[in-house]
C-alpha cells in the first residue's frame, strides 16, 4: 500500500524523499514495481469481488460468517478467516439493524386530554393557541426526546 503511495505521486514528489519519509527502501518500491501481481494477490481481488457482490446483494447487512456462507454456497473455495480478513482491509462492515422499540402506549385506562380548540386550527391573534408534539430520535447515545411547542397563528415554534 505504501508502494501504491509513492507510485501515486512518483510525478509530484522524487520517489527517494517519499521512500525516505515513508520509512521504506527505494529499491523495495522498485522491487515492487517490476514484480507481477502474485499468484495469491490475484486470487484475493477475486474473492473480492464476489464478497463484495454478496455483501451488496444482501443490502450490506452481511457480515463475514453470513458472506462465507453463501459463497460456500455458490461453489467458491475459500476460508472463514480469509473472507474476515479480506472485508475488513475492503472497509466491508455490516449495517447493524436496530430492533423496533414501541414508544407510545395507546392502551392504557386514562381518558384522553379534551380537544379545546374543536379542531379549528385557525386562530385571529398571537399566543391564543398553542399546539405541542413529541419525538423520539434514536442516537448512538440511546433514545432523545424532542418536544416542540407551535404558536398556531404564526406557525412558529415558540418552545
Amino acid at each position: 500500500m505504501i508502494y501504491e503511495f509513492i507510485d501515486a505521486g512518483r510525478y509530484e514528489f522524487p520517489v527517494r524523499k517519499m521512500a525516505e519519509i515513508l520509512g521504506v527502501s527505494r529499491s523495495g518500491y522498485y522491487r515492487w514495481k517490476k514484480e507481477p501481481v502474485s499468484k495469491r494477490q490475484q486470487a484475493d481481488q477475486t474473492l473480492t469481488a464476489e464478497i463484495q457482490r454478496v455483501f451488496e446483494d444482501s443490502g450490506e447487512t452481511y457480515g463475514s460468517p453470513r458472506v462465507y456462507r453463501e459463497l460456500k454456497a455458490d461453489g467458491l473455495s475459500c476460508s472463514r478467516k480469509r473472507v474476515q480478513r479480506l472485508m475488513k482491509e475492503n472497509d466491508l462492515t455490516a449495517k447493524a439493524s436496530r430492533k423496533y422499540k414501541a414508544t407510545t402506549d395507546s392502551d392504557h385506562p386514562h381518558p384522553p386530554s379534551p380537544d379545546r380548540l374543536n379542531r379549528v386550527f385557525d386562530t385571529e391573534e398571537p399566543d391564543r393557541a398553542w399546539v405541542s408534539d413529541i419525538t423520539y430520535i434514536h442516537t448512538e447515545e440511546g433514545w432523545l426526546y424532542l418536544c416542540t411547542v407551535l404558536d398556531l397563528f404564526s406557525r412558529r415554534v415558540v418552545g
